[in-house]
């Protein structure tokens, strides 16, 4: 198994979106922090620069993006790649002007994290209203409106990744919990078949967040990746 690890988180995400994964694994791992870039290229380059010279990637959402620009800048350090709830393609024209609203929302002075609509995009219904829920709350709270908005402006300006997918050449993991309505596990699929090889596991008992929904299952696949 490999022994460095990268982990990049979500949209409005902390290192808790991996501490439960992460506690299980037996493995040096390093979250990066996406708060201070405005665009997918810069977030890679900022993780490169704080990560070791070899390492396995595991990225979820808006860190698969990052994820598939790492694999544009430097393929030559990734050994393993994990792509979760993710998707290679750009928005859409509607999910962009959805992303519109929700600065336009923050220029407004009306940032409350993660809210309670978006809550159930993200977790599986049971989950709703638990101390999970109130945890990605205060996750995106963490985070916080600045870093919002500028994560938000670099996953609508990032470019299509699809092409990419057929060069991939290490071990890859794309993973996806069942539930998901934000990128379905039909987007999970497509990825999985331009990537040689490449290993798709569906995540019970989760929506789009399986690492704190679901770790133990989350953990099995990442140790089955880490050891090819």
């Amino acid at each position: 198994m490999t022994s460095n690890l990268l982990l990049l988180p979500g949209l409005l995400c902390d290192e808790r979106l991996w501490r439960d994964v992460q506690s299980q694994l037996q493995a040096s791992a390093l979250v990066a922090d996406f708060t201070q870039d405005d665009s997918i290229a810069g977030m890679a380059r900022r993780a490169l620069e704080a990560a070791p010279a070899r390492f396995a990637l595991a990225g979820l959402s808006m860190g698969g993006y990052v994820a598939l620009e790492i694999m544009r800048q430097a393929p030559e350090r990734v050994t393993h790649l994990a792509l979760l709830d993710t998707s290679a393609r750009a928005d859409d024209d509607a999910r962009r002007e959805t992303r519109r609203k929700g600065i336009e929302m923050v220029g407004q002075g009306r940032f409350i994290g993660v809210s309670r609509g978006l809550l159930g995009n993200l977790l599986a219904p049971h989950h709703l209203g638990t101390p999970l829920a109130a945890e990605v709350q205060a996750m995106s709270e963490r985070v916080g409106a600045q870093a919002y908005l500028r994560q938000q402006v670099g996953i609508m300006n990032r470019v299509d990744s699809r092409e990419l997918l057929p060069s991939i050449a290490v071990p890859t993991l794309v993973g996806v919990g069942e539930l998901d309505k934000l990128t379905s596990p039909e987007l999970a699929e497509e990825m999985a078949g331009m990537i040689e090889g490449a290993e798709l596991v569906r995540f019970g008992d989760s929506a789009h967040l399986p690492t704190m929904e679901n770790p133990a299952a989350v953990v099995e696949a990442m140790r089955v990746w880490l050891g090819r």
